[in-house]
C-alpha cells in the first residue's frame, strides 16, 4: 500500500472558453516525493495546484487524491481532503490584521477541536521548525519578505499535512534567502514525511529541491525525470529552458 500513488492525474484537460490551458496532463506522485513542476510563467503550473485542491474542475480527465476523484467530492469530503493538504502561496498570503500566532492558529481554530493551549503548542512547534520562534507576536508588516515566506511555510504545515503544495516559493527573494527557503522545503518534507509538489521556474531551486521533475509546455507534460536526467535531456525545449538561451523552440511557440 505504501507504493500506491497519493496523487494521480490522468489525461487532464482544462479550458476556459476557447482557451485551452491543459491539454492532456498525466502525472503520478508517490508518497514522500518532492516533485518540481517546471514551465514558463502562465503555462498552467499554478492551475495544476488548484485542480489538486478541488478549486477548479477539469474539463476532462481524472484528478485523484488517495484514490478518490477530487471533482466528484462533496463539500464535506473536499474540506476533509484539504485538511490533509498544506498550501504555501507565492505571496505568503498572511492576513495583515492578524499576528503571526493568529495567522497560524486560524485553521486550527476553524477546523479542529483543539484547546487554546494545544493550538499554542502547535504554533510554537511549527515556528521553531522554520526558525521563526521569536516572531510569534509580530504582525506581518513587521517582517521581511523572507520572514513572511517562512511564516507561510509554518502555516502550510500547521495541520501536519500529508501533501504540501508550493506555488513559486522562492519568487522575489534574493539568492541567500532563496537558498534558505529551498533547504527548509527539503527539511520539512523529510521531518514530517510529506509529499511535496513545487511549481517554479527558478532552475537553481528546482535542481536543489527535486527528487523528480516534470516540465509543462503547451498544456502537456513533455518531460519527466530525475534532476540528473533533466540536466542531460536532449529535448530541445527542456534544454533551452534549463540554459535560458534565447534561441530555441520555446520562443518559436513549439518544438
Amino acid at each position: 500500500m505504501t507504493d500506491a500513488p497519493i496523487i494521480e492525474l490522468r489525461d487532464v484537460h482544462l479550458a476556459f472558453g476557447e482557451k485551452e490551458i491543459l491539454a492532456g496532463v498525466t502525472l503520478c506522485l508517490a508518497p514522500r516525493e518532492r516533485l518540481v513542476v517546471l514551465g514558463q510563467s502562465g503555462c498552467g503550473k499554478s492551475t495544476l495546484l488548484r485542480l489538486l485542491l478541488g478549486i477548479l474542475k477539469p474539463t476532462a480527465g481524472s484528478v485523484q487524491f488517495q484514490g478518490r476523484e477530487v471533482p466528484q467530492m462533496r463539500r464535506r469530503q473536499l474540506n476533509a481532503m484539504r485538511q490533509k493538504i498544506g498550501m504555501v502561496y507565492q505571496n505568503s498570503a498572511l492576513i495583515s490584521s492578524l499576528s503571526v500566532r493568529d495567522n497560524l492558529a486560524l485553521p486550527l481554530e476553524e477546523l479542529t477541536d483543539k484547546t487554546p493551549a494545544e493550538i499554542d503548542a502547535l504554533v510554537d512547534e511549527k515556528l521553531t521548525l522554520v526558525g521563526m520562534a521569536d516572531t510569534r507576536d509580530k504582525m506581518p508588516a513587521e517582517l521581511s519578505g523572507g520572514m513572511r515566506k517562512r511564516i507561510g511555510l509554518a502555516r502550510g504545515i500547521i495541520m501536519d499535512p500529508e501533501v504540501i503544495l508550493y506555488d513559486e516559493p522562492s519568487a522575489g527573494l534574493d539568492p541567500v534567502i532563496s537558498s534558505v527557503i529551498d533547504q527548509l522545503i527539503i527539511e520539512l518534507s523529510e521531518k514530517i514525511g510529506a509529499t511535496s509538489v513545487i511549481v517554479t521556474h527558478e532552475m537553481e531551486s528546482a535542481f536543489k529541491i527535486a527528487t523528480r521533475m516534470a516540465m509543462l509546455f503547451q498544456g502537456r507534460i513533455i518531460a519527466e525525470d530525475t534532476p540528473e536526467g533533466f540536466k542531460k535531456s536532449s529535448d530541445p525545449v527542456v534544454a533551452q529552458f534549463i540554459s535560458g538561451d534565447t534561441e530555441g523552440p520555446i520562443l518559436q511557440g513549439g518544438k
